[in-house]
């Protein structure tokens, strides 16, 4: 949607200079920005607890009475 270049803006092929927009749409820019940067944090996260989970899976199925791991499991 924007991509910041120093004190101008593009915003779906437009560019703007930040000093001629309003106030409120600079704080607008500013809060999508943080909403981006907390998304990609969020991605992130969700693939290290995907990571975390599986492992604990692959460590309880170890665990269990009678289970079959895949040697190749092991290994990760």
């Amino acid at each position: 949607m924007a991509e910041s270049s120093g004190k101008s803006i593009t915003i779906d092929g437009n560019q703007y200079n930040l000093a001629d927009l309003s106030e409120s749409a600079r704080a607008k820019i500013m809060n999508i920005q943080f909403v981006d940067a907390e998304m990609g944090r969020a991605r992130n996260q969700l693939v290290m607890l995907q990571a975390a989970r599986k492992e604990f899976a692959r460590q309880l199925q170890e665990e269990l009475p009678g289970a079959q791991v895949d040697n190749d499991e092991r290994s990760h």
